[in-house]
């Protein structure tokens, strides 16, 4: 564990945000959140959008993150998935620093560790649904073989084998956000991050996809944050957060 890390730190989050029946190895959250903020100017005011927000995930477990639109949901997404600098504070993987890092090492840290989904699929439309799956490993060093293996894989898990060498525009708008999670998880990353995945989908094919992705993510012990407006699932994730005056409450 980091040196930076301390265990004062774990054991202040883990009273409010325990999960359930922990392992021994588990101690250690995979994503922390500490005292991050983050403001931005606006004319001549400053806006506080985080305030000393304390967030911790556990393997295997996801987290709802449900707040009205501007209540900074995106901005901690970012943070957290270090495409944005926090002002104040520190986003610990599996107990290590990230604050510091060079830009070089944030990049790889989110190429390796880190999943993101997003509301549109942002897929590459003249790639097939196996190939977008299988360039982001090939990125990272895989070969084309041990990429395809996997990529073939997810999609098979996702119930997309059929799909291989369908293109997005042939795939419907469920199939296309569940190519999307494969892509996010091709590298086995540690951590997910999703925001509003189901934002675009009809109340059926959102819960199909809803239903993969919690699957996914129990099987591969990954630690996700899910940012959505349902109500309804976000009931069925392990917990539930909001933003308040720009720190994280634990809902009921």
């Amino acid at each position: 564990m980091s040196e930076a890390f301390t265990a004062a730190k774990v054991q202040m989050v883990q009273r409010q945000q325990q999960p359930p029946q922990p392992r021994q190895e588990e101690a250690v959250p995979i994503l922390f959140l500490h005292d991050v903020e983050r403001h931005y100017r606006q004319g001549d005011e400053t806006l506080h959008v985080l305030s000393g927000v304390e967030l911790a995930l556990w393997a295997g477990q996801s987290v709802a993150l449900v707040a009205p639109s501007g209540a900074g949901k995106s901005t901690l997404l970012h943070i957290a998935g270090l495409l944005e600098h926090a002002d104040h504070g520190d986003v610990y993987i599996e107990g290590r620093s990230t604050a510091i890092l060079a830009d070089h090492e944030r990049t790889r840290i989110r190429r390796n560790e880190i999943g993101f989904v997003y509301q549109s699929h942002h897929l590459l439309p003249e790639f097939s649904a196996l190939e977008n799956v299988l360039l982001p490993q090939m990125i990272r060093g895989l070969t084309r073989v041990e990429a395809r293996s996997r990529a073939v894989e997810l999609l098979e898990y996702l119930g997309l084998g059929r799909r291989l060498s369908h293109r997005p525009s042939e795939l419907s708008g469920g199939e296309q956000q569940r190519v999307a999670i494969a892509r996010a998880v091709a590298n086995a990353p540690r951590v997910l991050l999703a925001d509003e995945p189901t934002g675009n989908l009809d109340l059926h094919t959102a819960e199909h996809v809803f239903r993969a992705l919690s699957q996914l993510v129990k099987a591969s012990g990954l630690a996700a944050i899910i940012a959505t407006h349902n109500m309804d699932l976000a009931a069925r994730m392990d917990r539930r957060v909001t933003l308040r005056e720009g720190k994280i409450v634990e809902m009921a």
